[in-house]
């Protein structure tokens, strides 16, 4: 299995393709294997290098040697930013993606996060912006208070679920993973294709209480807004006009807030990549990687 020591770090990740590179960064308490096949294939299909990992804290990626934080001290952090807590930030996620960008021998690469994994994204080309040919932010938000909150009558229902008792048996965690996607997915969710990549997921890692440490990291980490504005790289932003989880002023913020960028939104989508959808936005990821003035694939070592 590919391994990177990077940032103290050892990360996992897996390789499609040829061409320009495109690092996917996958979302909160979610491994590289829940990016659609079809959503991989059509990257491939267009000629891109795709490389996935799994964030620290989830998969096969190390796991970091601290207790997670207890309930209370996430509810804190949902009231107020300045009594959050966290073993590490949004910051130090994306130094360990630009560390892996350099363990493979690029110097720049497309950029596609979605969720968590979309404001790790915006951090990397914030902190490293050499590194960053195109930016891809999805479902996704900025780290201000103001915008991408949680609709107020589903965040309790959600945090209840999130939060509370670990399962201790696979059938438990499964049923855990099924209701969780249930309630943040649109009307194209496919119950029989989730269970299988959850549970390739239990099979991966059994015991993913990372999830609370990196809810911890996301409620820590301070406002991106100032700078995404000083971002001079092509970006899009796509959002789901009927996500809960991340309401869709979270994309809207994003894409004010960074200079020359396209905003892509979708009336069936949730807090998902909806199948009937996916060759849209890779559409659109497509044109905004041809926007570059640098080819990612000459940037290559």
């Amino acid at each position: 299995m590919p391994k990177a020591n990077v940032n103290g770090i050892e990360l996992h990740y897996e390789e499609q393709g040829s061409g320009e590179p495109i690092l996917l960064i996958m979302g909160l308490a979610t491994q590289l294997i829940a990016w659609p096949p079809a959503f991989v294939a059509g990257l491939v299909e267009r000629g891109y290098h795709v490389i996935r990992f799994d964030n620290r804290d989830i998969g096969l990626s190390m796991k970091i040697d601290a207790p997670a934080p207890e309930p209370r001290a996430i509810v804190r952090g949902l009231a107020s930013k300045r009594l959050a807590k966290a073993d590490y930030l949004l910051a130090d996620m994306a130094d360990d993606a630009a560390g892996l960008i350099e363990h493979l021998g690029l110097t720049m690469v497309h950029v596609v996060g979605v969720s968590m994994g979309g404001m790790i994204a915006q951090e990397l080309a914030i902190r490293h912006p050499d590194r960053v040919a195109t930016l891809t932010s999805i479902m996704s938000n900025t780290g201000s208070k103001l915008h991408g909150r949680p609709a107020t009558t589903f965040l309790p229902e959600f945090s209840k679920s999130f939060l509370g008792a670990r399962p201790s048996t696979p059938d438990e965690a499964l049923a855990f993973g099924v209701n969780a996607w249930r309630q943040i997915s649109g009307p194209h969710f496919d119950e029989d294709e989730l269970r299988e990549m959850i549970r390739a997921s239990i099979d991966r890692d059994p015991d993913p209480i990372g999830r609370v440490r990196q809810i911890a990291a996301i409620l820590a980490s301070p406002d991106r807004t100032p700078g995404l504005r000083a971002l001079r790289v092509p970006t899009l932003v796509v959002h789901g006009l009927m996500d809960r989880l991340v309401s869709p002023s979270g994309g809207i913020a994003t894409a004010k807030a960074v200079p020359g960028s396209r905003l892509l939104m979708f009336p069936d989508m949730a807090h998902d990549l909806p199948r009937p959808r996916i060759e849209e936005i890779l559409d659109a990821i497509d044109a905004n990687a041809k926007r570059s003035p640098v080819s990612a694939r000459e940037s290559a070592g």
